[in-house]
């Protein structure tokens, strides 16, 4: 409740500076998305690009709706507020589609079934279930995500370390600074492939789901956004994006 409280009254401070400030406009054939493009393979950059199955996927879904994108680069936790207070037009980056959320912004159908992950040192053998994590064990989070709040209400006895940037996150658990790190499982995946050093632990923590987040007001965004995406699902645009970035499901 406490959580909710800081963030209404963050969106709160949000709605009065818009009111004061006139907002950026975008123009008509053009739909603005802010993203924060280090959670491969989700959003991340590679060779100076934007690149990533949100991406992809976004990309995908402006051309079907006849728009182009203008991306606006904004870190995780400025999302909503940046959504709310006009700096673009839909936040795509690894929402989770949570009740606290949805007070405050609309979300699209969900295009992807997710869910919180904790990875570990493959040395450390201390830690076999996420239950293990409340013998007073250090774990790395991200601000602004479901992992702060997660682990606050269901780890008590976890030393939590929250960390701005996904890879800070990663890089903590990699040097030992840290026994553990939650975050989303494709993420979580993608950087176990790539780093031999750590795992993930086959019992996740939640199942999520996946969403592009708007402003309240903007319903014909989202029923223009919700018809583009049932149209790339229908056509094999989302089924060849999910085989690209996750691999053929069996």
């Amino acid at each position: 409740m406490m959580k909710f409280s800081k963030l209404l009254c963050a969106c709160m401070a949000v709605f009065a500076l818009s009111a004061a400030v006139p907002a950026a406009q975008a123009a008509d054939n053009v739909i603005r998305v802010g993203t924060d493009a280090t959670f491969p393979p989700m959003e991340f950059v590679k060779d100076g690009k934007r690149t990533g199955f949100d991406i992809e996927l976004m990309e995908a879904l402006a051309k079907n709706m006849g728009k182009k994108i203008q991306w606006v680069d904004i870190d995780f936790k400025g999302l909503i507020p940046g959504l709310i207070s006009n700096r673009f037009d839909i936040a795509a980056s690894a929402i989770y589609m949570t009740d606290e959320r949805r007070k405050v912004v609309n979300f699209s159908d969900p295009y992807y079934r997710g869910g919180l992950a904790v990875l570990v040192r493959r040395d450390d053998q201390s830690i076999k279930v996420p239950d293990d994590l409340n013998r007073g064990k250090k774990v790395s989070v991200q601000v602004g995500t479901k992992s702060v709040a997660y682990l606050k209400d269901n780890f008590p006895g976890v030393e939590r370390v929250e960390v701005e940037k996904n890879q800070a996150m990663f890089d903590l658990l990699a040097t030992g600074r840290v026994n553990a790190a939650v975050t989303g499982r494709p993420a979580a995946v993608e950087y176990a492939r790539t780093q031999p050093l750590v795992r993930v632990l086959d019992k996740g923590l939640t199942t999520e789901l996946y969403g592009f987040a708007m402003r309240k007001s903007d319903t014909e965004l989202a029923q223009q956004l919700n018809r583009a995406l049932q149209t790339l699902r229908v056509n094999g645009t989302y089924t060849a994006l999910t085989d690209k970035w996750f691999g053929k499901s069996e």
